[in-house]
């Protein structure tokens, strides 16, 4: 029998600060749905650092915490604060991320579960609000095999928390069993209204790993 296990994955009020399992039995769910960015990929500290450098092409700085936090609502929450009259922020900040992600830093066990989940019969899925670069990004940390099919920008579907990509993938797959994991409410917020089971997994100072 194989557990997976995600660390301090939930947070409340009254445990904000206790760290706990949940523990998931692998054959209860055929099918999962992934976010990549704080979920399986380690990438706001680095995308904090391509922000931080974008703006100091225009002579400007900021708490560095502040822009990882407005990061993990969105690119334009951050934008909005810090950088709302810069036109061209968006693309310049990007094209840094871009260079910052060059060598991927996946989760602690975030790929030996990709492995066993398709080990044990089940399928991954990916739903990213990136472009097609995030296949280079999946090829880099090496998991682009363990999906079935990943769903980018380019596929056209609404961003999240639109149900959109993810009753797209139910409908192709003929998902009946299916998780969603994400670091932040949109997706659980998509995950629900597609009918789906939901985990809401805290990046910030978590790690996925195998409980066995």
């Amino acid at each position: 029998m194989v557990w997976i296990g995600f660390p301090s994955l939930f947070s409340c009020e009254k445990q904000a600060n206790l760290t706990f399992y949940v523990i998931i039995k692998v054959m209860n769910y055929g099918d999962y749905i992934w976010d990549l960015g704080g979920t399986l990929l380690d990438n706001y500290q680095v995308s904090t650092q391509a922000f931080l450098a974008t703006l100091e092409q225009f002579e400007r700085t900021a708490e560095p915490q502040a822009v990882y936090d407005a990061l993990k609502v969105s690119t334009s929450t951050a934008i909005a604060m810090f950088a709302p009259d810069i036109a061209d922020f968006r693309t310049l900040y990007k094209q840094e991320e871009a260079k910052h992600l060059q060598e991927p830093v996946l989760f602690e066990g975030a790929r030996a579960v990709l492995a066993k989940i398709v080990t044990e019969g089940g399928r991954n899925f990916l739903v990213s609000h990136r472009n097609h670069l995030v296949l280079d990004i999946l090829d880099k940390a090496e998991i682009t095999s363990y999906f079935t099919e990943v769903v980018t920008s380019e596929n056209g579907f609404a961003r999240k928390p639109s149900p959109d990509s993810f009753l797209y993938l139910i409908k192709k797959y003929d998902i009946k069993h299916g998780l969603v994991i994400g670091d932040r409410q949109i997706d659980i917020e998509a995950g629900k209204v597609s009918g789906l089971d939901t985990l809401l997994v805290d990046g910030h100072k978590s790690l996925l790993e195998i409980v066995t």
